[in-house]
């Protein structure tokens, strides 16, 4: 099964691959039901999204994060996946010193670098709690997938059409912060200037929820951030810094490479 819907201004792209429909000795009652089941879990994680965005989104006023942030609701009226959102954020300024943060000078609050990540981590989860075990969930770029080899490409930060690393993946997620797509829209939450002394930052971890946080708050601490990145438990790094110098840690699962 493949699907593709544009959801909290990205496309998110879902494709299953059931081993049991793929087996040619399985009963036609088994292709049935697992094609049956991944639609009906296809139809769940969309839904999911659009509900986290609408609850979500800094950028609609009558999300949960606008109300919050205009002082309508109290923290403990918050919703306990918004409180976890928030304690996630919390930890990461902690950890890079101020330079991850959500709560920018003159900004509203924006809990998005979280929220993509763990809301379309817990998609994932949705897939396997329904028996789905080989799977690639695509959101805007980050990327989770189940019961591998999947192959993975992470995009040149100058070339459009070329890659720069092809990643080789079994049960990971990975998620890249770049300069290439909206600008130099991460800023140091210690200055609240723009990052300007890395171009592309991708992590490989566990789960998407770390991967794209982490990627995020190491590009925020800029060059610094790629040992910071690379000594985060279970994570693993590739970065492009300008000039087109590659720093990658010795884990990274890298399939086949072109020269940066």
């Amino acid at each position: 099964m493949q699907r593709v819907e544009h959801v909290m201004g990205f496309p998110v792209s879902l494709r299953i691959d059931d081993p049991v429909v793929a087996d040619e000795t399985a009963k036609e009652t088994a292709k049935e039901t697992a094609k049956e089941t991944a639609e009906a879990t296809g139809d769940a994680v969309f839904a999911w999204l659009r509900a986290v965005d609408e609850r979500f989104s800094p950028f609609k006023p009558d999300s949960e994060v606008s109300r919050y942030d205009r002082g309508e609701l109290a923290a403990d009226e918050l919703s306990a996946d918004l409180v976890h959102v928030l304690d996630i954020c919390e930890r990461y300024r902690a950890a890079t010193g101020g330079a991850f943060d959500v709560r920018l000078p003159g900004r509203g609050l924006d809990p998005c670098a979280v929220v993509k990540g763990w809301s379309v981590q817990r998609a994932a989860e949705l897939l396997t709690s329904a028996g789905l075990s080989r799977f690639c969930l695509n959101a805007g770029g980050d990327v989770v997938v189940s019961g591998g080899p999947w192959r993975v490409g992470v995009r040149h930060p100058e070339l459009a059409d070329r890659l720069c690393a092809v990643l080789d993946l079994t049960d990971a997620a990975v998620a890249t912060s770049a300069r290439y797509e909206r600008g130099d829209h991460i800023l140091d939450g210690r200055t609240g200037r723009p990052v300007t002394g890395i171009d592309s930052l991708t992590v490989v971890a566990p789960t998407l929820t770390e991967a794209d946080t982490v990627a995020t708050a190491a590009f925020a601490l800029g060059a610094d951030g790629v040992e910071w990145a690379a000594a985060q438990e279970g994570c693993e790094v590739y970065a492009v810094l300008p000039g087109g110098r590659v720093l990658r840690s010795g884990g990274f699962p890298t399939a086949d490479a072109a020269a940066a």
